[in-house]
């Protein structure tokens, strides 16, 4: 009777210790398949930033994607260039799926030498956000620098997306009270 008892114990105690190892493998894969991939990507012509200056323009982990800073470098005035930094902004989207409309989060760098100046050289900036993101504005955080790594450029704009999060967004502010009319 005691090795009959001796055997069962054994059997229950290795099918029991098998359930667990088997237990442990399936977990394992399942938390290796929601274990989100870090892509690196560059739009064209962005490639030297990966390999010579070693970072990533466009980072995709998930449905999440971070644009490093685009310095807005090329047109003829201010706004040229930060028209030319919103359509690099677009297609450093594209490359990891996502859109404009996803943009949750921008911060932006302006080169100032002071608040005043600061105040003075966002308005270009002010006017293209306006027609960029005409509803559902992402966060956005706006810094005064001194000086940029692009010599040339008035800003840096770095952003992070939500893939599909632009396709049914909600906005639940209320718009503020009219300002009361001023009285003589």
């Amino acid at each position: 009777m005691r090795q009959i008892l001796q055997a069962a114990t054994w059997v229950k105690t290795t099918f029991n210790a098998s359930l667990f190892a088997a237990s442990c493998l399936c977990s394992g894969a399942a938390f290796a398949a929601d274990t989100p991939t870090r892509e690196h990507l560059a739009p064209p012509g962005w490639e030297d930033s990966y390999h010579g200056l070693h970072y990533t323009p466009v980072l995709k982990v998930g449905d999440r994607v971070i644009v490093s800073g685009i310095p807005a470098l090329q047109g003829q005035t201010d706004e040229d260039k930060i028209r030319w930094m919103f359509a690099q902004l677009k297609l450093h989207l594209e490359q990891a799926g996502a859109t404009l409309e996803d943009v949750v989060e921008l911060t932006s760098f302006h080169v100032a030498s002071d608040h005043a100046d600061f105040r003075r050289r966002i308005e270009p900036m002010l006017k293209v956000h306006r027609e960029v993101f005409r509803d559902h504005y992402p966060a956005w955080t706006a810094v005064g620098t001194t000086a940029l790594f692009s010599a040339n450029a008035p800003v840096e704009l770095r952003a992070e997306a939500i893939i599909g999060s632009g396709r049914a967004p909600k906005a639940k502010i209320a718009k503020p009270a009219p300002a009361p009319a001023a009285t003589d």
